[in-house]
């Protein structure tokens, strides 16, 4: 990679830090509020659908990207899990919250392209809503695949394109109107709810991401749309 796509990649790592500190204090209400709390049904699916994993003896998973915690309480309710993110302010609202559930989570600040964990550590790796704010979505794929046992599976929530022509319409004009309006007048920020839908659009549609990680060396790719294909759950396999 050369020195300008070094210094632009760098750029972006700091510039989503540094929105994701600033709207921390209002991140899980704006979440709850602006998806409707669809956000938490969408989590409750990931569950199900890592159910069988969830199940095995000594089972070990991982939040990549876990921000104020939600799906890392929920996985931790079942099996041991690290929780993992960039952004100190998100993981100092989730560790808020740990207490108040029963759950076995741990809390840690780093890089999801390059966790300080050895090859094949976990038997589930999940990353909700940050595989796009990722400085290559292709290299945090890689990184996932690393860190999975043979055997284990990795969960992709993530904004995608909804596959209903005339919903379609309706959800983006919300999407790149009415929610950068909203969340940015009660977070207070000038940029991160309209970052969201502009990396919301920039990011590999439902089949194109389920190539990447076909080509990344998973195997049983498959995705399901969730709300019409507002969000996308994608699921990999490591044999």
């Amino acid at each position: 990679m050369d020195r300008e796509s070094d210094t632009g990649s760098e750029s972006k790592s700091v510039r989503v830090r540094a929105m994701f500190a600033e709207i921390a204090p209002r991140y899980d209400f704006l979440n709850h509020a602006l998806s409707l709390n669809i956000d938490r049904r969408w989590r409750r699916f990931v569950i199900r659908r890592l159910g069988d994993t969830l199940a095995r003896p000594d089972a070990v998973a991982l939040d990549l990207c876990c921000g104020t915690a939600d799906l890392a309480i929920a996985l931790g309710a079942r099996v041991p899990t690290l929780g993992l993110d960039f952004c100190r302010p998100m993981l100092a609202r989730g560790s808020d919250k740990l207490s108040r559930y029963a759950c076995s989570v741990m809390l840690v600040e780093g890089d999801a392209l390059k966790v300080p964990a050895l090859d094949e550590t976990f038997d589930i790796v999940t990353i909700a809503f940050g595989l796009r704010n990722l400085e290559s979505v292709e290299a945090g794929l890689r990184e996932i695949y690393r860190l999975l046992k043979s055997g284990g599976r990795t969960a992709v929530l993530e904004f995608s394109r909804p596959v209903i022509p005339v919903f379609r319409g309706l959800f983006n004009y919300y999407f790149t109107r009415i929610l950068p309006l909203l969340g940015n007048t009660v977070s207070g920020s000038g940029f991160a709810y309209q970052y969201l839908p502009e990396s919301v659009q920039d990011f590999p549609h439902q089949e194109a991401l389920a190539d990447l990680m076909r080509g990344v060396g998973f195997s049983n790719v498959r995705y399901y749309n969730l709300s019409g294909g507002v969000a996308a759950l994608h699921l990999g396999d490591k044999n």
